[in-house]
């Protein structure tokens, strides 16, 4: 197996164990274990935990920054494009929540690990941001004195409603594991 292909095969099983019983509960001998490979070929790619912690989140990233890519390159008008770079977050943040299981608590009790690998995306999401509304102001279609601040201001509301979605999701995931514990009748 290719190194990328070995490194690819230990982030998805960490993920899985993550998803399923939390980044304390994992360990790096479950990972090993769960992947089949030995624990020096895991140390061969990561230090520790922590290190494939931030992988699969920058992996997220990663996959939401795609997204962003794409919308910026849709023929459409300044607005259209920030509402769909909008949907684009909000969407991608949905589906990493539904797919992460348990992990999702982890995010919010390592919010500051979270932070320190989101930094570089958040970035360019707020350079994004900026030249769409710039492309606005230059169009004429928009009026805005401070395009910067707003670009703040828009990105900050952004990542404010994550926490609603991320809320959204976990009360969905809840109610249907109730249900699918509760006996049939």
């Amino acid at each position: 197996m290719s190194i990328t292909k070995t490194r690819q095969k230990l982030l998805e099983v960490a993920r899985s164990l993550f998803a399923h019983r939390g980044l304390e509960a994992t360990t790096m001998n479950d990972i090993a274990a769960a992947s089949g490979r030995g624990r020096r070929t895991l140390y061969t790619y990561f230090r520790n935990k922590e290190e494939i912690y931030y992988a699969v989140i920058k992996e997220e990233l990663e996959r939401l920054s795609d997204k962003m890519g794409v919308v910026m390159t849709l023929e459409a008008e300044p607005e259209e494009k920030i509402f769909s770079l909008i949907y684009a977050h909000l969407d991608t943040i949905r589906e990493a929540v539904a797919r992460n299981g348990t992990l999702r608590a982890e995010f919010f009790r390592n919010i500051w690990m979270v932070e320190k690998v989101r930094k570089a995306f958040d970035e360019e999401e707020h350079r994004l941001l900026v030249q769409l509304l710039q492309e606005g102001v230059d169009q004429g279609r928009f009026h805005i004195e401070n395009v910067g601040l707003m670009a703040d201001i828009m990105h900050y509301s952004v990542k404010g409603l994550e926490v609603l979605v991320k809320g959204m999701i976990n009360r969905e995931l809840n109610v249907n594991m109730e249900e699918a514990e509760q006996p049939s009748q």
